[in-house]
């Protein structure tokens, strides 16, 4: 699949011209809804994507708007094709598919952890050992479907076209022992690995750099390779997934990316400190 073809990308471009094409017409969501004789949040959970959008929908709703027939044959093919299914539909249980849809169709992703490796770098046994700690009612099936969805996440960094990776680590997430000395030395000597990678920048900001500009919390940036998809910034919680997209958002995220990488140790001092933290593994335990 080529970046940028998937089911979500096409839906949130589909969403986004109905948005538009609403207030060109200069119609309210009530006035929508009066006139589709339907109710006013249907029309805006449509529009901000939080439900599914069916051809007939993209009729009614563009023959409301005095759409012209190319516009309507474009955006009811846009609908068909953003109801197809994608690979990681099977995970919709266990992941937020929306995310994997975007990551499955960017151009590059620029992202922070705090406590714990990225989930694009993480080796199984620490991925297992991450489950048990945070998931540890999960049945082992689960376990096993959220490793295999992890594995088929990190392919996308050995792509024909890969994805291009910039993440900045804090160095505490490489002392925490998840899992214990032997799956973290594991987890180390992959980072170094994948960090090798031409489409793979790995900084890690060192415990003595202070304060830094993402103390508040991990996020990631996604890119797209399509100027007609604007960049997304994602924030996980335990409670919910948050989704910014406004311009000024994804502009005070990248400025704080910015000024993380800054205050962070080079690709070749970080590689230096993820061996010096695996040493110390290995001398402790002797």
């Amino acid at each position: 699949m080529t970046r940028g073809s998937s089911p979500t990308l096409r839906k949130r471009r589909l969403v986004s011209e109905l948005r538009r094409l609403r207030e060109e017409a200069a119609l309210t969501i009530e006035e929508v809804g009066e006139r589709l004789e339907c109710s006013a949040s249907k029309i805006s959970r449509i529009e901000t994507g939080r439900v599914g959008v069916t051809p007939r929908d993209v009729r009614d709703m563009l023959s409301a708007y005095g759409a012209d027939r190319d516009t309507l044959d474009e955006l009811v093919q846009l609908a068909r094709e953003a109801r197809r299914k994608a690979w990681w539909d099977e995970f919709g249980d266990i992941v937020p598919g929306r995310y994997i849809g975007f990551e499955a169709d960017a151009e590059s992703v620029r992202t922070y952890q705090g406590l714990m490796i990225p989930g694009l770098l993480q080796h199984e046994d620490y991925t297992r050992a991450l489950i048990a700690h945070v998931l540890p009612d999960a049945a082992p099936g689960e376990v096993a479907r959220r490793v295999a969805l992890r594995k088929a996440r990190q392919a996308l960094l050995r792509e024909e076209v890969p994805l291009s990776l910039h993440v900045v680590i804090d160095e505490a997430a490489l002392r925490r022992l998840v899992g214990g000395p032997d799956v973290m030395g594991r987890q180390l000597r992959r980072l170094n690995e994948v960090g090798k990678l031409d489409n793979v920048t790995l900084q890690i900001i060192p415990f003595v750099a202070g304060g830094h500009a993402a103390m508040d919390g991990p996020f990631v940036i996604l890119a797209f390779p399509e100027r007609s998809d604007p960049d997304v910034v994602y924030i996980e919680s335990t409670r919910s997934d948050i989704y910014l997209e406004q311009p000024s958002d994804v502009v005070r995220y990248s400025d704080m990316f910015a000024r993380l990488a800054a205050a962070s140790l080079g690709t070749a001092d970080s590689a230096a400190l993820i061996e010096e933290v695996s040493r110390e593994l290995l001398a402790n335990r002797e």
